[in-house]
């Protein structure tokens, strides 16, 4: 494969290639030091970071590399041709991750390119958090064999590729959103497609859903570009906190996840986000080892 825009493209024996290879990375990272000597990889940013472009820039330093950052707003991209401005950095670089609004944009650039296309995230998925997640899952369990996985809020992107990522590696999950935030239709549709619908539970109760996990996992309400949203979703949202009444609902006392940055007191309580089952700060560090495996597979 050339790119990675969704978990979709990746088979599982791919994804565990990946979880293996970002285990050896954080285990002896000297080892890898110079994998990509003189590889350059543009880094493209349409929305704000933290976690995505410090992972993947200090990822390609760490592997020998170098990371060159551009801001959508201070390039020509918004004033032309996306499919030709996409095949002039690529005659700089050798690899594009962009960070994006519209999904379709890096459909596009992936059209149009010859190297590889990394999704830092869109409005449909952020694969790269997701088997960086997987990698923090396999960590504190060991394997996925008995592992049950719960969201609870929005049906977003993130939210897309945990359900990818799980139904592919045979993880049950139960996601648990207000009616209308359902995960993406062609989300749900492809788990069909693919006879994984077992492994995937929709409801629109948080306290079913949480009743049997060893993780639950939740993020924003709000995403970026969903401000205008604010006020609605609030409303709505507010029996979806992921606060200790609703962990108390769970038979197995689970382990806390969240991609941040966290709206703390909105979609989850400060005494959850920071407790000892909190892996927000592990999941964080993963994502670092993750993209140095992303970066090395698609190389």
């Amino acid at each position: 494969m050339k790119d990675l825009l969704t978990i979709s493209e990746l088979s599982p024996e791919d994804i565990y290639a990946l979880l293996d290879l970002a285990s050896k990375i954080k285990a002896d990272p000297d080892r890898f030091r110079s994998r990509l000597t003189n590889k350059t990889l543009a880094l493209l940013f349409q929305k704000t970071s933290t976690r995505t472009r410090l992972s993947f820039e200090s990822g390609m330093y760490q592997l020998g590399g170098r990371a060159i950052y551009l801001d959508w707003r201070t390039t020509n991209i918004h004033l032309g041709s996306l499919p030709d401005e996409i095949r002039c950095i690529e005659l700089y670089v050798d690899a594009i991750m962009a960070r994006v609004y519209e999904h379709k944009s890096l459909e596009i650039m992936s059209k149009a390119a010859s190297i590889p296309v990394i999704n830092g995230l869109s409005d449909k998925f952020h694969p790269c958090q997701i088997l960086s997640d997987l990698l923090t899952m396999k960590e504190i369990f060991q394997d996925f064999d008995t592992l049950n996985v719960a969201w609870v809020g929005d049906g977003n992107n993130v939210c897309n590729s945990l359900i990818l990522g799980c139904t592919q590696l045979k993880i049950p999950i139960h996601v648990a959103t207000p009616p209308r935030y359902e995960p993406h239709i062609d989300v749900i549709e492809w788990v069909k497609s693919h006879n994984k619908s077992q492994y995937l539970k929709i409801s629109q109760d948080p306290k079913l859903a949480v009743k049997e996990s060893d993780i639950l996992y939740t993020d924003t309400f709000v995403s970026m570009g969903q401000e205008d949203e604010t006020q609605e979703r609030m409303k709505i949202f507010q029996s979806f906190q992921v606060n200790h009444q609703l962990i108390k609902e769970s038979t197995k006392n689970p382990y806390i996840m969240h991609c941040l940055p966290a709206h703390r007191g909105v979609e989850i309580t400060d005494d959850v986000l920071d407790s000892k089952k909190s892996l927000v700060f592990h999941q964080a560090e993963n994502r670092l080892h993750m993209q140095k495996a992303i970066l090395l597979f698609l190389f």
